[in-house]
């Protein structure tokens, strides 16, 4: 099979009119996503949601129709943790590198297509991209009143290629679980998953991912969570990889007493772009939601939050959070900082702030002065200020993987 080269929203149209006749699912939603991408066409900085966030480097760039390549040396690169765990390669669910807990249930995408209920491609392009041309990805249910425990899901991405998977993550009534994901790769490529998450009445979920993407790569993310009544939602992303990321999380407290926590960590160098935007939608009243955002920008890099808190009318009793904090560990590094509040209801407790700073002089001086190294000085006080939000995440293990993750980060780029 010949390799075939695509690049810009072209590109995109011509993959998606080779791959039409043999995708899974309802052609008629593609072809709906394929119309609005053809008007919308990529989003732009003149988009008020991409203002802060330019994807010319993904609009010019080459990917490939090529075959998965061995995903061993990804695989080695996984933390050695003793929980099942669901593997993608190249976009492509793999139950043979795949081991699950037999009360949870797993489909690939691509054996029950089904683009779900929460996902919007008329007000999403990226969206409106994975619908087009989604292949495969996993429908995982942890059923009723079961407890499945950590699970990690291994997104591996091994040749130059856009992948675009589709998930759905549901926890029945009273269910319970931990999810870490992990996003690795080789070389240049665009990773653009959709995942929806339905969470049941009573149930809770922690849900901790570790974007490390390879260093050319593009990834840009979309997840939909509904949270139903007395259920908890509680989510951590860190950043450290890929040339160009997005992560855009929707979550609508759909029931009473329903919870979020959106927190997330960013850790930049060089000429890294990372975006963290979350629309929170308060839809019933006594919700909670929490959102903590740190960010270390070291180099030319360049780090972005967005955060929107929308309180229906009907949303009485609403308690509402959000803080963006920056590290600026370079003249050069900027951040882009955007929180709102759109209020409805006349019942409600709402804040948001943002603070951006160097790292303290003082507590500097004060570790040089004891004989430590400026380099481990400076390291020891990132650390301290992004410990704030990784020791939020609640699942032990997951948090061990990410504050490994940010050692291994600063020892490859000391700062």
């Amino acid at each position: 099979m010949s390799v075939l080269t695509y690049s810009g929203i072209e590109g995109f149209f011509a993959r998606f009119a080779a791959l039409r006749p043999h995708l899974p699912g309802d052609v008629a939603a593609r072809d709906r996503a394929a119309a609005i991408l053809r008007v919308q066409g990529l989003p732009s900085i003149r988009d008020e949601a991409w203002k802060y966030t330019n994807l010319r480097p993904v609009a010019q760039a080459s990917f490939q129709s090529a075959a998965t390549a061995d995903p061993s040396a990804l695989l080695a690169r996984l933390p050695q943790l003793n929980a099942p765990r669901l593997v993608m390669v190249d976009g492509h669910y793999l139950a043979t590198l795949s081991t699950l807990p037999p009360q949870v249930k797993c489909l690939p995408f691509a054996a029950a297509p089904k683009f779900g209920t929460l996902a919007n491609p008329a007000c999403e392009p990226m969206v409106a991209l994975n619908t087009m041309l989604a292949e495969d990805g996993f429908s995982l249910t942890i059923p009723a009143n079961i407890d499945a425990g950590l699970i990690v899901i291994a997104h591996l991405t091994t040749a130059a290629r856009s992948t675009h998977p589709r998930h759905a993550i549901t926890l029945e009534e009273g269910a319970r679980a931990s999810l870490l994901e992990i996003y690795l790769g080789e070389g240049a490529y665009l990773h653009n998953p959709v995942t929806e998450i339905h969470i049941g009445e009573g149930a809770n979920l922690t849900h901790a991912r570790l974007q490390d993407e390879a260093e050319e790569g593009f990834h840009l993310g979309t997840i939909y969570a509904r949270i139903a009544a007395h259920s908890i939602y509680d989510s951590f992303s860190l950043n450290i990889g890929a040339r160009l990321s997005r992560t855009e999380l929707h979550a609508s407290l759909a029931g009473a007493h329903a919870t979020a926590h959106l927190n997330a960590a960013q850790i930049l160098t060089g000429v890294q772009h990372a975006d963290f935007t979350t629309i929170v939608s308060h839809d019933a009243p006594h919700g909670a939601s929490r959102q903590t955002v740190k960010n270390a920008l070291a180099g030319r890099s360049r780090g972005v939050f967005q955060g929107k808190i929308h309180v229906a009318r009907g949303a009485q009793k609403t308690d509402g959070y959000q803080m963006n904090q920056a590290l600026l560990l370079s003249p050069d590094a900027e951040i882009d900082s955007k929180p709102q509040l759109e209020i409805y209801a006349d019942d409600v407790k709402c804040s948001h702030g943002a603070t951006i700073g160097e790292l303290d002089a003082d507590q500097l001086f004060y570790l040089r002065s004891r004989g430590v190294p400026e380099s481990q000085a400076r390291g020891m006080l990132v650390r301290a200020f992004l410990s704030d939000a990784i020791d939020m995440v609640a699942n032990g293990a997951s948090r061990a993987v990410l504050e490994t993750a940010v050692e291994l980060w600063w020892q490859r780029h000391p700062a």
